[in-house]
């Protein structure tokens, strides 16, 4: 299953933050954005409420974005389709390499969908887990992932026949498991 949701930390490839505020702490290596905060590093990109950058010896180390929602996009690349993430924090960690989504977690990508109250990305292992919140009463604190079947046109977002002709899979859905 493809996905891909990271900053790239350990790139040379240099990450541009514009905000209404700034805060640089050098001695604690932190740095703090408020304020219609837009960052980004070449074609990805994200929007948020407050960003904090955390630098150690090796360079960012650490990105805590804050939003409602905080939302994360990153062209198609790599064999992958475009990925559209959103919740209301969104942590990236270089030590851990891993990316976690909290709190009404939506990634999209290339069709495939991950909704939950927590969800975590390796970008080592390339494993997702998603966790649910406290069932409300409504279903809502359940986990959901719709994932397309390997090699379907609805991965291309150009060959979907809901944009186009309106065709069906040969079983007679529109889409598969």
């Amino acid at each position: 299953m493809p996905f891909a949701a990271a900053f790239d930390l350990e790139s040379d490839q240099p990450i541009t933050v514009n905000a209404d505020n700034a805060r640089l702490d050098e001695g604690q290596g932190i740095a703090t954005y408020t304020g219609s905060v837009e960052m980004s590093q070449g074609d990805a990109n994200l929007v948020a409420d407050k960003v904090v950058l955390h630098r150690d010896e090796n360079g960012v180390s650490r990105i805590e974005a804050t939003g409602t929602p905080a939302r994360y996009r990153q062209p198609a690349m790599e064999g992958q389709g475009e990925t559209d993430a959103r919740a209301l924090t969104i942590t990236w960690s270089a030590s851990d390499n891993r990316v976690t989504f909290k709190r009404e977690a939506v990634i999209e990508q290339g069709g495939n969908l991950f909704r939950g109250n927590i969800i975590h990305y390796d970008s080592a292992e390339r494993v997702v887990t998603a966790e649910g919140s406290a069932d409300q009463g409504d279903g809502s604190g359940r986990v959901e992932m719709v994932i397309q079947p390997r090699g379907n046109p609805d991965n291309n977002p150009d060959n979907n026949p809901d944009n186009n002709s309106g065709e069906q899979d040969t079983d007679g859905s529109s889409q598969g498991q």
